[in-house]
């Protein structure tokens, strides 16, 4: 009966949205310049063919073959669709009360508030998502209206809620009366390998693409240390090994050294912040092909509220991200230079949804360079997700999903965060600097 009032709830969101468009028939887009994704030297004056929603063919040159809709972007920088592999889609930070919040919005308010979230990423250039953290009912039904074309928003791929420790990071009754009660809290803990192999198997019927695990404690909850690891090795095997076996990567949350070199050791895909990583931790990602996902917006938004206004954050989390956030920026400084792969992702939700392209300036802050974030946003953020025969490139067979900037982001990477153009899977919708109303 719940399951039912939520997709009803997001049900009436899809019938506030726009309708969607036609599938384009044949177009070719003409690109001044062109990053593809998987080459660090760009291309210019380069012709993408597209028929209905994948790229057929990628011409060098200016061509019009007859019976083409030409979209003209000869003075523009073209690149693939912009991933984010940590998303909070229905997360939305607005200056509350925290402890308030927690127990007075409902599953109906992130619902309807859901589809807005979505749009505003979409038009920011990223054209796919991965969510590491929601209500699952929420999630997939958002990710099927998406996919069917009822609401705007970016392909998505979907963990629902992220598993961990009763009084762990993911405990959404951390720090509040213990006789409140929601049902749809305890589906996040997992105490036991038969807890979390159960939930996994579960959360995968229910949906799911991705499980996002909690083996550390975090920043923005109530009371708990990121530098400990408070989920036990075999809690994390059992998850990694069930997920593995029903094709499912895992996505690990973790700040201290001992909770990410005990999921890397175990077969985790990706560790989330990583802020206490050091050089073993560096040389065991490297051994086990994992992927780093830094995660720095989160982190500057995080501290710019803890000086500013730290009332504004949960009980502890002002003074955990004072002294965590330092840290992020040296960790991706540490592993960009160690050689370890590194995929884009904001966390956002703390941040306004469509700011996420801040990131990348973080990012070469860090040290990194220009070319290095925009393919840990493309090819390699397609890679980790496990799709780059769909997403991440621009090339044939791919999905048309483009986005176009009028500068040259390897001089100002900034250009990334004024997206004057996007296309997703072959549709229109942004065309300079300005979204399109269906």
């Amino acid at each position: 009966m719940k399951h039912r009032i939520i997709v009803s709830a997001l049900a009436l969101a899809v019938s506030l949205a726009f309708a969607p468009g036609a599938l384009a028939k044949d177009i070719v887009v003409h690109a001044g310049k062109l990053f593809d994704g998987v080459s660090k030297t760009p291309q210019t004056n380069v012709s993408i063919l597209i028929h209905d929603d994948r790229i057929t063919d990628v011409r060098s040159g200016f061509v019009s073959p007859r019976g083409y809709d030409v979209i003209d972007l000869s003075k523009s920088t073209v690149l693939p669709g912009l991933i984010d592999c940590h998303d909070h889609i229905t997360a939305l930070f607005d200056g509350g009360n925290p402890i308030e919040e927690a127990v007075t919005w409902t599953r109906f308010d992130v619902a309807l508030a859901s589809p807005a979230n979505a749009r505003a990423t979409l038009l920011a250039g990223f054209t796919t998502i991965r969510d590491v953290g929601g209500d699952v009912d929420i999630v997939v039904a958002l990710k099927k209206a998406i996919a069917k074309g009822f609401v705007e928003g970016p392909r998505m791929f979907v963990a629902g809620p992220p598993l961990g420790p009763t009084g762990g990071h993911g405990d959404p009754a951390n720090g509040l009366d213990p006789d409140l009660n929601n049902p749809f809290w305890a589906l996040s803990q997992i105490d036991s390998p038969e807890e979390a192999r159960k939930t996994v198997r579960t959360l995968r019927r229910d949906g799911v693409d991705l499980i996002k695990i909690m083996p550390s404690g975090g920043v923005l909850s109530i009371g708990d240390d990121p530098n400990q690891q408070l989920m036990a090795d075999d809690e994390i095997k059992s998850v990694i090994d069930t997920a593995h076996s029903l094709g499912l990567k895992v996505a690990a949350h973790a700040h201290g050294k001992k909770a990410i070199d005990s999921a890397v050791r175990l077969g985790v895909d990706s560790i989330e912040h990583g802020s206490f990583a050091d050089a073993e931790s560096y040389k065991l990602m490297k051994e086990h092909g994992t992927y780093l996902v830094p995660t720095l917006l989160v982190g500057q938004t995080a501290a710019d509220i803890a000086t500013a206004h730290p009332e504004q954050l949960n009980p502890s989390s002002a003074k955990k991200a004072l002294e965590t956030v330092p840290h992020l920026q040296k960790n991706l400084h540490d592993a960009y230079t160690a050689g370890v792969k590194i995929a884009f992702g904001t966390d956002q939700g703390l941040a306004p949804h469509g700011t996420n392209a801040k990131e990348f300036a973080l990012m070469v802050k860090a040290g990194m360079k220009p070319i290095d974030t925009i393919i840990a946003a493309t090819s390699s953020a397609a890679d980790l997700i496990g799709d780059t025969a769909d997403i991440g490139s621009v090339q044939k067979g791919r999905y048309a999903d483009l986005v176009a900037v009028n500068g040259d982001p390897l001089a100002d990477v900034t250009q990334l965060e004024h997206v004057q153009f996007v296309m997703k899977g072959g549709e229109v919708y942004k065309q300079n600097g300005q979204p399109l109303f269906r």
